[in-house]
């Protein structure tokens, strides 16, 4: 059976959702929309950029609640029931710290998603992603994935599959862009295209 490996936050998972309510836990208050286009949610929610004992303090609600209940994008669980009901089989490889591993794991489980595995690497996008070696290994197909800097170094037969979401403050853009070989809106769009051109 032929593998897909899809990333988690921003593919599978609204992390803009999620960082909303970490704010709401941390400070007890839902922040309003600044500038729904804007790629990080650090600009897109009206929140002021925290240093010290508050950035510390706000980094402490994303723990094992927070890793395990990030809402589905919209689209992403049917676009997946697509896939696999078309033969394949798919895993998620995501950026992730070992810890909340099990967290992931579980979050994606609950939402429903048709996902058997899930690997954690660690998030640091230097001249190779640090998923390169995981995706080697497993030797996808094509992986999606909605950051740029994570598809450098890929094997040159897996498709580099990038979902250009937000364009406001996104890393997406520029000649890197050549490493690519498709764009897609959301995980809905690229099922779609790739059922329609495989």
């Amino acid at each position: 059976m032929a593998l897909i490996a899809l990333d988690a936050d921003g593919v599978l998972l609204d992390y803009h959702a999620a960082y909303r309510d970490a704010w709401s836990r941390a400070f007890g208050y839902l922040p309003s929309l600044r500038d729904p286009h804007a790629y990080w949610p650090i600009d897109r929610w009206d929140v002021e950029k925290l240093l010290g004992p508050r950035l510390a303090h706000f980094r402490s609600h994303f723990n094992e609640e927070f890793w395990s209940s990030i809402p589905p994008c919209k689209g992403a669980i049917e676009a997946c029931q697509r896939l696999r009901a078309a033969g394949y089989e798919l895993v998620c490889v995501s950026a992730i710290e070992d810890q909340f591993l099990a967290a992931r794991t579980k979050n994606i489980q609950d939402c429903g998603f048709p996902v058997d595995r899930v690997y954690a690497t660690h998030g640091t996008a230097g001249p190779i992603s640090p998923k390169a070696e995981t995706l080697a290994k497993l030797s996808p197909v094509a992986f999606v994935d909605d950051y740029l800097p994570y598809m450098r170094g890929l094997p040159a037969d897996i498709h580099a599959a990038l979902v250009v979401r937000e364009p406001n403050g996104s890393p997406n853009t520029g000649d890197e862009l050549r490493i690519v070989q498709s764009q897609h809106k959301d995980l809905d769009a690229f099922s779609t295209w790739w059922l329609a051109n495989t």
